[in-house]
Order: C-alpha cells, then structure tokens, then sequence
C-alpha cells in the first residue's frame, strides 16, 4: 500500500522562480556596469579591468540562464517527465560554473602573458570604472542577499556577484597603485588575482550541482534521526529503504517503505499512521513530497524467509 503526500512545485515553489524579480533587477545592474567597464577598460588599457567586465559579463549570462530556466521549470509534468523541467534549474547551475571556470582560465592565462610587458595604464578611468562597479555590486548584493539561501542559482549569482566586488576592490587597489608609485604590473597582478578569486565559488558551486544530479542526502537532513521519528510513530515495526533526494532548489523528495503491525492495516489504521507519518516528515524536516510504502508485519516476514 502506497502513499503520496504532494503539494504544487510550479512557479512560486522553485527557488529561483520566487526570487525572479531579484534576479532581473541584477541582471540589468549588472549588464549596465558591464558595457561601462568594457568602454573603460578600451579607453584606459586595463586589463584588471577588462577582466572584470569579463566576469561581471558571465555573472550576467548566469543570472539570465536562471531566470530562463526557471521558465521552463513552470512546463506541467507528462508522462515522459513525470517532474516536469524542474530539474532545468540545477543544469542551468552547472552551465554557469563551467562559465566562471572557463573565464578564470581565460583571463589568469592572458594576465601572464602580459606580466614582461608593462603597457601603460589611464588610471583615470580606470579608477572610475572600478568604483562605479563597485557600487552597482554593493547594491546588487543587497538585492540578492535575503534570497540567496533558497536557490542554487540565486545562490550561484549572489557568489559571482560577491567575486565581482572583491574584484572592483582589486582594480581599485591596482589604480591608485599605479596612480602613486608608477608601478604598472600592479594591474596585471589585479587581473590574476581576479581569476584565483572565481575558481573557488565555481567550485563549491560545481559540487553543490553534482550533489542534486547523484541525488545525494540534501544537507542539514540527518537521515539516522529521520528514522528513529518514524519508528516512534504508533504501529510502526521497522523502516526501510529510506531515499531522501532534491529535485531542484526548494523541492526536497522523500520514499520510505514502512512496516506495521498487521492490527494497523485496516482503514482507519492505515489513515492513521500515514497521517502521523506525513505530518513527522512535514513538520521536522520540511520535506512535503513524501511517499511511504506500507508493508504489513506477516508480509515482511514473508519475504524475509523467502530470500533467506
């Protein structure tokens, strides 16, 4: 005997798609700041700068590919998708952090080739650029900061955005550098440090991806403690094959079969220990999509001689 106990994960149950108006607030931020710091980088031969355009231009293509894939998450279930696109969101999380570490590539192999020649830099402009940016990221982290914990995406681009201030702090640093002492590498030196700064929040992102795609244990849930819950429920013998995954942000899935003692298998049994089993799961680990088997005590017994 089965039981489901669902709830709608369309729209406004993704973690991404709650948050949508955040991320198009950031995405023209940051698109603004990004043509303004190309222009910048163009006029003052930074190539700190330009590198920072360059990460803040990926950020922007990250933010637009969780907004598009929180879209297509919204397409109903069929029968060949029985969750839909839900699971789109956490592709489109992979597809931004390979980005970040193709562009950290990018920029740390195009600041070495340039550290034996010091071309002359317009800290002017620079300096400009780089505060500007600065302030558009400070802003964009306010936006974002409330909502960063409930979606993977959202997450992703309040990291890249949190890069991109550390970055306009470095090209700051490499301006006012080279505006006091002369020392042109110093910008140079700002664009590699920029690229070690991606590799790290594309990384933890990458494993946070490849945790959802294995279908591993969502994080914070104790699996042992879920266990003795379900075993305390009133007709319950045993529990077994427990699998807890994540279909998307926000949208955490549970099965378990659960066997009872054969006096709780009638009607008003069943209903009873579902409900117990339901509201445990809802209340203590805030896992709505749960599906319990019900197995009566004689029936295990069963099976448990049969492949002995």
């Amino acid at each position: 005997m089965g039981h489901d106990h669902s709830h709608s994960h369309g729209l406004s149950a993704t973690g991404t798609a709650k948050h949508r108006k955040r991320l198009v607030a950031v995405l023209l931020i940051t698109l603004a700041v990004v043509l303004i710091q190309v222009a910048g980088a163009l006029v003052s031969g930074s190539l700190a700068l330009l590198a920072d355009a360059g990460h803040m231009l990926s950020d922007a293509a990250g933010v637009f590919i969780a907004l598009l894939a929180a879209w297509i998450a919204t397409r109903p279930a069929s029968d060949q998708r029985t969750y839909g696109y839900q699971r789109a969101e956490v592709l489109a999380a992979l597809a931004n952090a390979l980005v970040l570490i193709i562009i950290s590539v990018v920029i740390f192999t195009e600041a070495i080739r340039r550290l034996g020649s010091a071309l002359e830099v317009q800290t002017g402009v620079m300096l400009f650029a780089a505060v500007l940016g600065a302030f558009a990221n400070l802003v964009s982290l306010l936006i974002l900061r409330g909502a960063q914990k409930e979606s993977l995406n959202v997450r992703g681009a309040y990291l890249e955005v949190l890069g991109d201030l550390l970055g306009s702090f470095a090209v700051i640093v490499a301006a006012i550098v080279i505006m006091v002492t002369g020392y042109q590498a110093a910008d140079t030196i700002a664009s590699i440090l920029i690229a070690l700064m991606i590799l790290p929040r594309a990384w933890h992102l990458l494993r946070d991806v490849v945790d959802v795609l294995l279908e591993a244990t969502p994080k914070g849930v104790d699996v042992r403690m879920i266990r003795e819950h379900i075993l305390a429920v009133e007709g319950v013998v045993s529990v077994h094959d427990i699998h807890i995954w994540t279909i998307t942000s926000g949208v955490p899935v549970f099965s378990a079969h659960v066997v009872v003692e054969d006096t709780a298998m009638g009607a008003r049994g069943t209903d009873r220990v579902l409900d117990k089993l339901v509201t445990c799961l809802g209340s203590h680990f805030d896992t709505e999509h749960c599906t319990f088997q019900l197995e009566p005590a004689s029936h295990a017994e069963h099976e448990s001689h049969q492949h002995a």
